[in-house]
């Protein structure tokens, strides 16, 4: 048979496969979630994520240690404090969970790049992302709240901040405020299109910052949704959002396709709890190959626009992108 084109002929032996890869991945764009709780000594698993902890501060050294050994130089950070009231305000605190771990991680790993989440779930005693107006999440009460915690962390030594809330005008409140007090240069990440996902189990019992009565569909967004994710992004770009972001990720590739074709701004996305954890059950239950799953799952995140991947493999991956397996 006469066939000008043969495309196997590039598929045929690893090299020319490898040469010819459109999608190529780095350690360098792994972001690696750690969990600081402000009660704890040493560290806890998890058990709704299985090979991940809380840590305490005397064992964050540790934590840190552990990603630079497998190649990975980021981390954003979760804080679980000692007290919670209705505005949260143990966020802001100087000397609060996440403004403490920044200094011990900077104290020993100064080159360590450290981003952290802003949000007032996980300081409220309601557990809903910012100040309560009766049983509603008033939107411009929290914006103060918001820039007063990235201000903070910022003072602390943090190299970003990432607004998780879903408040309108979040970003353009917390560039203001950096900027005014001299953060110029601290850059924000935006969860730009953050939606009300079933996906988020895991991690609201691993960061206890589950909602006390109701749910989040009133900020986060709508899953049916796509012309509203360009809509937020491009408000968040606007307000001067360095990074946009799409969470969750596997479940909502084409929105990540959409927003990076978009905007020329990075895209990072989050390969949230319930991706991580369905893996981990599948594979404990003898259905699929953890290892391959792994990596396929992160190409297809990367294959579909992102710059940036906030992932619980962050580790394993560094490492099978250092094995040629992916990368």
């Amino acid at each position: 048979m006469e066939l000008v084109h043969r495309p196997r002929r590039l598929r045929n032996g690893d090299t020319i496969r490898r040469m010819c890869r459109e999608t190529r991945l780095s350690a360098d764009s792994l972001i690696y979630p750690i969990f600081v709780d402000e009660t704890l000594s040493g560290r806890r698993a998890i058990e709704s994520l299985p090979g991940q902890y809380q840590y305490g501060f005397d064992a964050l050294e540790d934590a840190v240690a552990e990603c630079i050994h497998a190649g990975v130089s980021s981390c954003i950070l979760f804080g679980i404090p000692a007290h919670k009231d209705a505005l949260g305000s143990s966020a802001w605190a100087p000397d609060g969970v996440i403004q403490k771990a920044i200094r011990i991680i900077k104290e020993k790993y100064p080159d360590f790049y450290v981003v952290t989440d802003v949000c007032m779930c996980e300081y409220t005693d309601h557990g809903h992302c910012g100040a309560l107006c009766g049983c509603h999440v008033d939107n411009d009460a929290t914006l103060e709240l918001l820039a007063k915690t990235a201000l903070s962390h910022a003072r602390a030594g943090a190299d970003m901040v990432a607004p998780s809330d879903m408040m309108d005008g979040r970003v353009a409140a917390i560039r203001s405020t950096l900027d005014a007090e001299g953060f110029q240069d601290v850059p924000i990440m935006a969860y730009s299109a953050k939606y009300a996902s079933a996906f988020y189990g895991p991690f609201r019992s691993a960061a206890g910052s589950a909602p006390s009565f109701g749910d989040r569909k009133g900020y986060q967004m709508d899953p049916h949704n796509r012309r509203e994710a360009l809509k937020e992004c491009a408000l968040d770009v606007e307000e001067g959002a360095d990074i946009i972001m799409v969470k969750p990720a596997l479940s909502y590739l084409d929105i990540i396709r959409e927003c990076s074709d978009a905007f020329d701004v990075p895209m990072a996305a989050y390969s949230v709890s319930g991706e991580y954890a369905m893996i981990k059950a599948a594979a404990q239950a003898g259905l699929v190959d953890e290892y391959r799953i792994m990596c396929e799952s992160a190409l297809s995140v990367f294959r579909a626009g992102a710059n940036i991947l906030i992932t619980y493999y962050a580790k394993e991956l560094a490492q099978a992108i250092e094995k040629g397996d992916i990368g």
